[in-house]
């Protein structure tokens, strides 16, 4: 592929080797890895950069975007669902301009499903440019419902990485799947609903068979700034979510993906979810909202924050002393809090030399590809470093060596056993995650 996109013969694209196979097998991971660096070495992309972990704003999206008007799906939708990403901001402005009706996901599904966009009325063609982009989707969004009963004729999502058989790869979080899943259980859409995806050129790649799992979607349309590809993918697309590939977290984060959890619970459908340590009881508390915790605290006075609560005396009375050795000794010259037993540095591992651009939903799919399996993860990505912890030290010999043979956005990482030069680095996080949980967890 050449500097400017166009197609040259003699060189090898991104998911391609003129001198044979690559040497190391190839997973997900590996192709996004090839693409984004493929696309950053050879300036094909537009703001936002770098384009690692995200779906790229390739140059000329907008010409691929035009393409998408003579296609006959297109001119027969009413109802078109388009992602909020960049690249596809032209492809909303020439839905809105048709006058179809625009519906985008909310971002990471936090606070819904999608959104209805809402033209002012006699808006001209700046108007319409204005509420194709984020701001726009923002300001001019009504929000619907899962009672609202909309049929969506046509689908528009960004990716990574395509196939010309249809197979489509992702940023990695997991996010465009689960909205087909959800809009299958809701009646939004079916599995003929044709998709349509934009890319640059050098996007389309051949994909492995084997890299395409159930819940994964497939593309009917490839549009790029030089081609209309139709895939006449043979593989059918999910046919509702797949519970048991919903993990804990995911069901946390996205409410409405509780809600319809409820409904199919009540319809007598096995929803059964993925369990990463911690049993399903837990998860069912924590993701359901049916903690005990909330209860116990109903009718006290909430404390201000910034202000601890003052123990009762009996509490201080009882409170282990730690012994005043110079790795307890804090600077302020009290008595630091030892890490719980289950929480061994020696059974941690510090992973450092973190992109900044890395958020940690990419890291943790990048671990569990790799088959990586922590039993927890302590993610201080603002400041480039990570620490795993594990339950076995097997476990921690084999993650490392692992590690050392991976990059992330591009550059390696550096792995060193906690114990030692971080013990008290570690010690610290592991007081402060005791003390919040949700940091662990903060992208």
């Amino acid at each position: 592929m050449s500097d400017s996109g166009g197609p040259m013969e003699s060189e090898a694209g991104p998911g391609e080797d003129i001198k044979g196979p690559p040497a190391t097998a190839v997973t997900k991971w590996s192709i996004r890895q090839q693409i984004w660096d493929h696309i950053e070495k050879n300036d094909l992309a537009n703001f936002p950069r770098p384009v690692h972990h995200r779906i790229p704003n390739f140059k000329n999206a907008a010409a691929a975007a035009e393409k998408i008007t003579a296609l006959k799906p297109f001119q027969q939708a009413r109802f078109v669902k388009v992602n909020p990403d960049k690249p596809q901001e032209n492809v909303r402005f020439l839905i809105m301009e048709a006058g179809k009706t625009l519906l985008v996901p909310t971002p990471r599904l936090r606070t819904g499903l999608f959104n209805r966009i809402t033209p002012p009325a006699g808006a001209n063609k700046q108007s319409l440019r204005t509420c194709a982009t984020r701001q726009g989707i923002d300001k001019h969004s009504i929000p619907v419902g899962l009672d609202d009963m909309v049929k969506i004729d046509l689908v528009v999502c960004g990716s990574v990485a395509v196939s010309r058989k249809g197979y489509r790869i992702g940023k990695g979080e997991g996010f465009g799947d689960m909205e087909w899943a959800m809009l299958v259980t809701m009646g939004a859409v079916t599995p003929d609903t044709v998709i349509v995806t934009t890319v640059h050129d050098c996007q389309v790649i051949d994909i492995p068979d084997d890299l395409v799992e159930s819940h994964d979607i497939t593309v009917d349309w490839i549009l790029t700034p030089t081609e209309v590809i139709q895939t006449n993918c043979q593989r059918p697309k999910p046919q509702g979510i797949i519970w048991s590939k919903v993990g804990a977290e995911m069901l946390k984060q996205i409410p409405i993906l509780r809600k319809l959890r409820q409904k199919e619970m009540a319809a007598g459908k096995d929803v059964q979810i993925k369990v990463e340590g911690e049993s399903a009881k837990d998860v069912e508390k924590t993701a359901e909202g049916k903690s005990e915790e909330p209860a116990k605290e109903k009718g006290r006075r909430r404390q201000r924050r910034g202000k601890p609560r003052e123990r009762p005396t009996s509490e201080k009375k009882r409170e282990p002393q730690v012994a005043d050795t110079s790795n307890n000794q804090a600077s302020d010259g009290k008595a630091r809090r030892k890490p719980p037993r289950e929480m061994d540095p020696s059974l941690t591992l510090w992973v450092g030399k973190l992109s900044g651009s890395l958020r940690v939903s990419d890291f943790k799919n990048h671990l569990h590809e790799s088959n990586i399996n922590p039993s927890r993860v302590i993610w201080k990505g603002n400041r480039g470093f990570a620490f795993l912890l594990f339950k076995e030290a097997g476990a921690v010999d084999e993650a490392a060596k692992k590690l050392q043979d991976l990059d992330f956005s591009g550059k390696k990482v550096t792995v060193e056993r906690a114990k030692g030069r971080e013990d008290m680095e570690t010690r610290r996080s592991l007081e402060k995650a005791d003390s919040n949980p949700e940091e662990e967890n903060a992208e």
